[in-house]
């Protein structure tokens, strides 16, 4: 019997491993045994005054966080937000995204996974992760012993995602990566606008675009979660569009 398809799955800003795992907990089971969905914590964890005002329950509710408690300190991991990296009020810079990068890379050496999934800043991580992946002596801190601690995944999927700040990104992803991605947009996110998808789109060689009517979280109706089923078990396969096409998705095909 062959073995299933594994996939690192990254949770976005103020989420965590056990809310992002609950979220998607009707596309965990849709998934049935044929793929294995594997959730990580990001290593930063965000303390009241990270979150600049994010606190508030609707705010926390508009990144897919309500379940984080900004008041536990870390005492209770199923609701201590995290993050993969701090920012500035610009976004231009990203603190703490080389600890990230080798917090994944030891997680990477332990297990072989088939690909990445991530939601927001995990979208924005994973892009990353899989670019790194395939230039990885582009930062040599990321190697082990003088070699990749992970061959370069099969296919990178991008909810919500954008270009990750910084010159360690810009350095990394270069002109363009070639992996598979699957970067899908809500046509209502006002936390990620298409805007400032489009750093990350514009450097995705090999990329499909979908989008959904929602906001900022990842479609879970039943035509999207055959779609994901479909796509995580291939990615390269001829797969019908889970929502009709619109005309950002139209432009960049041309």
């Amino acid at each position: 019997m062959a073995a299933p398809t594994k996939v690192l799955m990254l949770h976005g800003h103020s989420q965590n491993a056990s809310i992002f795992s609950k979220r998607l907990g009707a596309l965990r089971k849709s998934m049935g045994k044929g793929i294995e969905m594997v959730f990580v914590d990001g290593p930063i964890v965000l303390l009241p005054v990270d979150l600049d005002g994010a606190s508030s329950t609707a705010s926390l509710a508009a990144l897919g966080a309500s379940e984080a408690n900004t008041t536990s300190s870390g005492s209770d991991p199923s609701t201590t937000p995290r993050a993969w990296w701090k920012t500035n009020p610009e976004k231009t810079i990203a603190h703490g995204l080389e600890d990230s990068i080798l917090f994944l890379r030891d997680i990477l050496q332990r297990d072989r996974y088939d690909g990445v999934f991530g939601f927001s800043q995990g979208a924005a991580m994973a892009a990353l992760l899989t670019a790194l992946l395939e230039r990885p002596h582009s930062y040599p801190p990321f190697l082990i012993d003088g070699e990749a601690p992970h061959p370069p995944f099969k296919f990178c999927v991008a909810v919500s995602g954008f270009k990750a700040p910084g010159s360690l990104s810009a350095e990394t992803f270069g002109t363009s990566y070639s992996t598979p991605t699957l970067h899908v947009l809500g046509r209502n996110d006002v936390i990620v606008i298409e805007e400032r998808s489009k750093g990350l789109l514009d450097v995705s060689q090999n990329k499909r675009l979908e989008e959904h009517d929602g906001g900022h979280f990842v479609p879970l109706k039943a035509n999207w979660r055959e779609f994901f089923r479909n796509y995580l078990a291939d990615p390269l396969g001829v797969i019908p569009s889970p929502e009709p096409r619109t005309a950002f998705q139209s432009a960049l095909d041309d």
